[in-house]
């Protein structure tokens, strides 16, 4: 049985430096080191629902179309035609006809990625084109949620997320559907996003409604190393959920019953899915940096089908409190941004109440170094 107990620091326990924020060779060196190596999450896999459907991933610099094959996979192809390097896709979403087509020669390919047409090709000495594929990214599904990873020999998937396989089997998250979704632009590095999600310290000072619903001080984690961290934070007495007002007519998701309808979980996957799993709904923040200093926030709300074929049914009470909640962080980590970007700031000691902040910065530091383990 899992251990929830409080985060602590160890003894001299400071905070990252503040080029690790704001210098763009670092923001370089973790494209490389972590974004380009580490599994990724880009989206449900709900939103490529039939044959054909797709959407584009943008990883830093690198763009990923990923799809629905006819054989009913997800297959994730590099957004690069193999016959001079044009982008073979711009829309963000859409729906293929059956195959790919370069807009540039109409070198076309199958959804799978295999070449199956190259114009004026066939007399050129050597050409095969089944030596032309697109080029494959590894693509994995967890949850109901996709993960791409670009290394040319990447980690089992199966292997770097074993901690949390079934873990959250009582909220049905492959089954739950999209209700809301909400895109942010925050001038802040990524890892402030990721920082400010793991800890309730500011809470009372930033966020009274939350605070009205969640007491800050009720954190209680189970992970609290590695690449996965969190835990709960309990709902106040005759608070139902975490919505304007604090009540819901929504019935729980999945089989989420006991304790867990009194309490809101909080766990962050390493490097760019925070998820957050409510009693009646589960609410993610998919991370897209841009820069040093920029990141795109995707927010979903995902809820039970049925519920959401109810009559009247309406996710507002849920996004709109996040939403405020979201919007008071985000300015909260763009002030954090200007602050270390000064030639004052210099690395300050951490809490208790930031001790999942502690794990993170050391997983980070490990990953971006290309540390072992």
């Amino acid at each position: 049985m899992d251990t929830f107990r409080r985060a602590r620091v160890g003894q001299g326990a400071r905070t990252l430096d503040g080029r690790d924020y704001t210098a763009e060779d670092i923001f370089s060196r973790e494209a490389e080191r972590l974004f380009y190596q580490d599994w990724v999450c880009v989206g449900r896999a709900a939103a490529i629902p039939e044959v054909g459907d797709y959407f584009l991933a943008s990883i830093v610099t690198e763009s990923v179309i990923v799809v629905r094959g006819s054989d009913g996979r997800v297959y994730a192809h590099a957004n690069v035609c193999r016959h001079r390097g044009a982008r073979l896709c711009q829309d963000e979403r859409g729906r293929f006809p059956g195959s790919i087509q370069c807009p540039y020669h109409a070198w076309t390919y199958g959804l799978e990625g295999r070449l199956l047409a190259a114009r004026m090709m066939h007399d050129v000495a050597d050409f095969e084109r089944s030596e032309y594929p697109l080029y494959p990214v590894a693509v994995a599904e967890w949850e109901g949620f996709l993960f791409l990873n670009l290394s040319k020999q990447p980690r089992p998937f199966a292997e770097a997320f074993a901690p949390l396989f079934g873990r959250f089997i009582a909220w049905g998250l492959p089954d739950l559907r999209l209700g809301r979704r909400v895109e942010y632009e925050v001038a802040a590095n990524w890892k402030l996003i990721v920082e400010n999600y793991s800890e309730c310290y500011h809470c009372p000072l930033i966020h009274p409604a939350l605070c009205e619903l969640s007491p800050p001080t009720s954190g209680r984690n189970d992970l609290l190393e590695g690449p996965f961290l969190g835990g709960y934070m309990d709902l106040t007495s005759g608070a139902g959920s975490m919505t304007i007002g604090g009540h819901t007519g929504r019935r729980p998701v999945g089989t989420v019953a006991g304790d867990d309808r009194a309490r809101v979980y909080y766990y962050t996957v390493f490097p760019n899915l925070l998820l957050s799993l409510h009693p009646d709904y589960v609410m993610a923040h998919i991370l897209w940096p841009q820069s040093a200093g920029r990141t795109r926030v995707v927010c979903e709300w995902y809820f039970d089908p049925a519920e959401m074929a109810r009559p009247g049914f309406d996710p507002s009470d849920a996004v709109d409190f996040w939403d405020m909640t979201n919007r008071q962080d985000w300015v909260a980590c763009e002030i954090s941004q200007q602050g270390l970007a000064s030639r004052y700031y210099t690395p300050g000691p951490y809490s208790h109440a930031e001790g999942l902040l502690w794990a993170f910065g050391q997983e980070y530091l490990k990953r971006r170094e290309g540390m072992p383990g």
